[in-house]
């Protein structure tokens, strides 16, 4: 027991040796152990904020599109078209011409798809935007929230990967630096020790 508590707390030594007074230790060292403290700080917290950030515009954008989309009782106009140019592969829905009547009281006439079964003068719900257009129905609550969730997920991520990536290089640098260093060292060295040979 007490030689895995030894084994533990010298591990946790050796992780933390950047931070301690060591004579060994370079000013890179410290340069490092800055840089892999702010690097995991800012990845966290900023991973965080931006898919906070995200997932509140992408629920905005959705409550601004649900807010300007409107549910229109409209009437099939004619026989919805026929056959396999009409219909998707698997689907219930053809394109079919249907009138609905604004707020307004302007009458329109559009193209949008409507139920396979439906025949001239059946009742088809339709939506429109601010203009009076037909538009596609609004994103339910719940798929509004995978989006959201999913956008959150995706920014925070993206987030983390782009300032450790930054970390990394900063580190790949200040390797390079300490190769370059012990380099010029080991050809002191190698001179110093074939002058007194």
């Amino acid at each position: 027991m007490h030689e895995g508590v030894s084994k533990v707390t010298r591990r946790a030594g050796v992780r933390w040796w950047r931070w301690r007074r060591n004579p060994l230790r370079r000013t890179s060292d410290v340069v490092e152990a800055w840089i892999l403290l702010v690097a995991w700080t800012l990845a966290v917290l900023g991973g965080l904020v931006a898919g906070l950030l995200t997932a509140g515009a992408v629920q905005q954008s959705a409550d601004r599109v649900r807010a300007q989309t409107h549910a229109v009782s409209a009437v099939l106009a004619e026989e919805p078209a026929r056959g396999a140019a009409a219909r998707p592969a698997g689907g219930s829905l053809v394109w079919g011409t249907v009138r609905w009547t604004d707020a307004s009281g302007v009458a329109h006439t559009d193209r949008t798809r409507v139920p396979a079964t439906a025949t001239p003068g059946t009742q088809v719900t339709v939506w429109t935007n601010e203009r009076g257009n037909l538009t596609s129905p609004p994103a339910s609550a719940a798929d509004t929230a995978f989006q959201a969730v999913l956008g959150g997920l995706w920014a925070g991520s993206a987030t983390m990967g782009l300032v450790i990536g930054g970390a990394k290089l900063a580190r790949n640098r200040l390797d390079h630096h300490r190769f370059d260093q012990w380099a010029e060292e080991w050809a002191r060295v190698d001179t110093w020790g074939r002058k007194t040979g």
